[in-house]
């Protein structure tokens, strides 16, 4: 259903390199035969033996960034964070992370300026949770991920979806391997958004947004922030017709003009339609443009800001590009002018420079919901009415945690080891005998070592309840919202929502 942009919208000619939408547009190139080879040693980096090459902080094989599918080769490192520094922001971030809803309710503004200045490595999937509400999602939805990952699927995707696996970062330690855990992930995360949401389908944008979701946590907690970005942050984006992204181009286009009248004066003299440069970058969210320390601070601020960061990215990149007289004097056709825009300058995708400018470029959410509904009448007089109209979309964290439907569960660090209530705890007897107690008599108050594992009594909720995130210990066991019996739902080969997102630390 959510077919290619070549497919449905304009037969612009893309330029080399953009995303169209269709299967040839991301085809791999003269490197990814390096990749495929690479990739038919065995199931993992590990096993096959990539743990003898250098891999970088990130993942990636190192010597590896000019491959198809990697990020930018330039500036792949990322600005080193002094140790102490990063110390106190991790001190921080898990002191708001354990009190998240009173953070959001009271210092929103703390969490954005924090954000902006980077969410520390060791907690990034975790904040991205939270930001997005992706964590929300999953606690409302318990066994969901399970039953659509246990689901058969519709044929028409998955084959689709296949095709498209090797072609997700093929050079980053998890998807280097065909049929390796990152790509079997990434394959139930996307076959479980056809099943969640099947009038739209799979559209080829969604892998490497997937892909970069899973470098950071499991594939059910990918799963729900996969969702939300869909259906919160860029609604309609990978609906059939892709219309969303073009009222977008068209928003974008308006904006340069206020932001660099040069630039938009150029393109308007080109005809370079905002298509051609602008898709890649949205529907992909910039991971497939930046180096990719950039690429992880632009994530940062897009959860917890909204669209307008990709607005604001996208209108930082046109300005440094073809923003003076000098600059667009060597861009005298349309094919030059993509070219530029196609090999931008190391300098403006530098993170510590690129974040700069779009934490003070003056774009807001006001002046872009504002220019949507120009685009939008204008839509509307010339074509009709959209064939697909998405949900209006909420900007960043602050807007969803509000529009968020009914009671919310309060957020609460998971316990690093699950055991089921009548295991003994190896090692104790008396912790055994204890455990053993507790069975026979669950009204008397349980003893740490034998209550683990344990969903609390109803007068345990309560006060529980009443004390709030402030009271409740760091350690505490999360309730299982899921069934017992899904337990042979679960993937031996990969990481779930049961286990700790810890091990992401």
């Amino acid at each position: 259903m959510a077919k290619s942009l070549e497919e449905n919208g304009p037969r612009a000619p893309a330029a080399e390199g953009s995303l169209s939408g269709t299967r040839e547009s991301l085809a791999p190139g003269p490197d990814a035969a390096a990749a495929d080879e690479l990739s038919s040693l065995g199931s993992d980096s590990e096993t096959n033996g990539f743990a003898e090459r250098r891999i970088d902080k990130f993942g990636f094989i190192v010597g590896s960034q000019g491959a198809e599918g990697a990020p930018c080769p330039l500036l792949h490192r990322l600005e080193e964070v002094p140790l102490e520094v990063l110390r106190q922001r991790e001190s921080k971030w898990l002191d708001m992370l354990n009190n998240w809803d009173k953070w959001m309710a009271k210092k929103h503004k703390k969490i954005r300026l924090r954000c902006q200045k980077g969410i520390p490595p060791s907690l990034r999937g975790r904040a991205w949770q939270y930001l997005s509400g992706g964590k929300v999602k999953l606690q409302q939805n318990p066994g969901k991920f399970d039953e659509l990952d246990m689901s058969p699927g519709d044929p028409k995707w998955l084959d689709v979806i296949e095709r498209d696996l090797h072609r997700q970062f093929p050079f980053h330690e998890m998807f280097v391997s065909r049929g390796g855990h990152g790509q079997q992930d990434l394959f139930r995360v996307l076959k479980a958004y056809t099943l969640y949401r099947p009038e739209e389908g799979y559209c080829q944008a969604q892998a490497p947004i997937a892909a970069v979701l899973l470098m950071h946590m499991p594939a059910e907690q990918a799963f729900w922030c996969l969702v939300q970005i869909c259906e919160k942050y860029l609604p309609g984006y990978y609906s059939e017709k892709l219309e969303a992204i073009q009222l977008d181009g068209e928003i974008l286009f308006s904006l340069l003009q206020k932001v660099s009248p040069v630039a938009h004066k150029h393109l308007s003299q080109q005809k370079v339609d905002p298509l051609l440069y602008m898709t890649e970058w949205f529907m992909c969210a910039f991971s497939r443009t930046l180096p990719w320390s950039s690429v992880l601070r632009v994530w940062d601020m897009f959860f917890c800001e909204g669209v307008k960061i990709i607005f604001r990215v996208g209108l930082v990149l046109l300005k440094q590009a073809l923003g003076s007289p000098e600059k667009v004097r060597g861009c005298q056709g349309q094919y030059e002018t993509i070219e530029r825009l196609r090999s931008l300058s190391p300098k403006v995708m530098q993170e510590a420079f690129l974040v700069q400018e779009v934490v003070e470029l003056p774009v807001t959410e006001r002046q872009i919901e504002r220019e949507h509904l120009i685009q939008l009448r204008r839509w509307q007089e010339t074509r009709g009415e959209l064939q697909c109209p998405s949900p209006p979309r909420l900007h960043g964290a602050k807007a969803i945690l509000e529009a968020e439907p009914g009671p919310r569960p309060s957020l609460q660090p998971s316990p690093s080891i699950r055991l089921p209530p009548d295991a003994p705890l190896s090692g104790s007897k008396g912790k055994s005998k204890a455990s053993k107690q507790v069975q026979k008599e669950p009204r008397e108050p349980a003893r740490e070592s034998g209550q683990q594992g344990r969903p609390p009594t109803p007068s345990q909720a309560k006060a529980a309840a009443a004390a709030g995130d402030a009271s409740a210990p760091q350690d505490a066991p999360a309730q299982d919202p899921a069934p017992q019996d899904s337990a042979h739902h679960r993937s031996r080969e990969s990481l779930t929502s049961q286990e700790s997102e810890d091990t992401y630390l």
